[in-house]
């Protein structure tokens, strides 16, 4: 039997695709109580640690540049994101967010409780434990 067809390892893999499926639906339904696409929503919480040039945001969603533009161009219609020179190349245009994006990115990150609380049942050891394992499997 090879690893990647023994009944653990098939299992690991259900259980990863169930997190991951549980998440998707958590994060859309989150985005829509914002009046946001799910994409907008990664995209405003991706701004939110750091203003970033939209040729890299596309690079980080695995996107064409046009989807992240016009993503971008939604954001700050609403009013949550400006686009602003990289202080670094005044040529490239880097994507931030206002005042009220930080908040509602914020808000978002508070309402995704499907991860919060099966956590909340391991300790901080075992929480540790599944970073560093993740951590590991991505490389």
């Amino acid at each position: 039997m090879t690893p990647h067809t023994d009944p653990l390892t098939t299992e690991v893999v259900e259980l990863i695709g169930s997190v991951v499926a549980r998440y998707h639906e958590e994060y859309e339904q989150a985005a829509a109580s914002h009046q946001l696409t799910g994409a907008q929503a990664r995209v405003l919480g991706l701004l939110a640690l750091q203003p970033t040039p939209m040729r890299r945001i596309a690079i980080q969603l695995k996107c064409e540049p046009s989807n992240v533009t016009g993503i971008i161009d939604r954001l700050e219609a609403r009013g949550l994101v400006e686009r602003r020179p990289d202080p670094s190349d005044r040529r490239v245009k880097v994507a931030a967010p206002t005042e009220e994006g930080v908040r509602t990115a914020g808000l978002l990150r508070e309402s995704l409780d499907f991860a919060r609380e099966p956590l909340a049942g391991l300790s901080v050891a075992e929480r540790a434990v599944l970073r560093d394992l993740l951590q590991r499997m991505l490389g």
